[in-house]
């Protein structure tokens, strides 16, 4: 049987994460011809990952520009796929998560009548500005593709709703619990220490609708804290858009006890991650990170498509508003017992085994065996 041909796309760092574990494993398929292709949306972010990983893209578009539109990235993605699916020819292309880069992928796919699978499939807020522009991504992809590997229960059962076909559909868990455990721990490489009598409290910030004003409440709110707690110290590796950049800067750079970085490698984050005492994140893939290493996690966001890590109780959706992100911080500090209540909660996101479940998906797909060899799936 001629072998089927599967390109793996991915543009950003969140997608090298959760897409580098997959290929690993379709890698090891010899049934496979694996392509993969890096469309370069955040190139040297995902460029870091992918290396962490030991994983080089065969493929590299070049479609990034300074103060590029989404319009004009949109375009220069769907113009560059469109030579590339019709020179591989693949039998399927697989993409994950909710960026431009899938979109385009899911809906170029869709032109050349292309088999298209998407990870992480199933994510809903119900409100197409929340995430802007993440939620419409989500939404083509539900429309477009052939199978839809959901990470959770509720995921599918958003599928569902929007009428895909449950054979469609399996529940596989999230594969950035296989990328957070394929790692070694390594050591937080830094220009500082934190002293052993302080807690430090890992931030991230980049979302597009927290821009401007929501922005610089959230801050505020952690400025505060660090000066209410003096045993409490920040850091944040800050995106490198100029909407956050400046306002970070302008908001924290110059205050004791909070170190601002450039963003840190894969392992370095996951190091970060590891020495934390708690998360502030509007990040999707970080709230999926932390609760799988203990870390209580408190969403800078008005909504969120994971809603399982705060019905679990690991993880709090404090919003964009000053005195409630100030509240939820300093709850977490100081008590103790709802502290442990979040740390000990575990994670909602799988057990590390999703790559594995996927590509026993793909092969069932392929009729390369007559059943799914995973005996672990979840049924809906």
């Amino acid at each position: 049987m001629p072998r089927k041909r599967i390109v793996c796309v991915y543009g950003t760092r969140p997608e090298a994460v959760k897409m580098a574990p997959i290929i690993q494993r379709l890698r090891k398929e010899n049934w496979v011809e694996l392509r993969t292709l890096f469309t370069g949306q955040h190139r040297e972010l995902a460029s870091e990952v992918m290396a962490d990983f030991g994983i080089d893209a065969d493929t590299s578009l070049n479609v990034m520009a300074p103060d590029q539109t989404l319009t004009g990235l949109t375009a220069k993605l769907l113009q560059a796929l469109e030579p590339q699916l019709q020179h591989e020819k693949p039998d399927m292309m697989i993409a994950q998560g909710d960026t431009t880069t899938v979109m385009t992928v899911a809906l170029a796919c869709f032109y050349q009548k292309i088999p298209f699978a998407h990870i992480e499939a199933g994510l809903r807020t119900g409100d197409m500005q929340n995430p802007f522009p993440e939620e419409f991504n989500r939404v083509v992809c539900g429309r477009l593709a052939s199978l839809h590997f959901a990470p959770t229960r509720s995921a599918a059962e958003a599928l569902l709703k929007e009428q895909v076909p449950k054979e469609q559909i399996m529940i596989v868990g999230n594969t950035v619990i296989d990328a957070l455990f394929g790692l070694p721990e390594t050591a937080l490489e830094a220009p500082w220490q934190t002293r052993e009598d302080r807690r430090l409290i890992l931030m991230t910030v980049h979302r597009r609708e927290n821009f401007g004003e929501p922005l610089a409440r959230i801050l505020s709110a952690v400025r505060d804290i660090v000066d209410t707690h003096d045993n409490v110290e920040v850091l944040l590796p800050v995106h490198p858009n100029p909407n956050v950049e400046r306002t970070v800067r302008d908001m924290l750079g110059s205050r004791e006890r909070i170190h601002l970085c450039s963003p840190l490698p894969y392992r370095q984050f996951t190091a970060a991650l590891r020495q934390a005492y708690l998360v502030i994140t509007d990040s999707g893939g970080v709230q999926e990170e932390a609760p799988a290493l203990g870390k209580p996690v408190v969403v800078t966001r008005e909504q969120t498509e994971r809603p399982e890590a705060v019905e679990a109780g690991v993880a709090v959706l404090a919003g964009t508003q000053y005195k409630r992100i100030y509240d939820v911080l300093n709850m977490l500090l100081t008590d103790q017992k709802a502290y442990r209540r979040m740390a000990l909660g575990g994670s909602p996101y799988g057990d590390g085994k999703a790559a594995e479940r996927i590509v026993d998906a793909l092969r069932h797909y392929f009729d390369i065996s007559a059943r799914r060899e995973t005996e672990d799936f979840v049924e809906l």
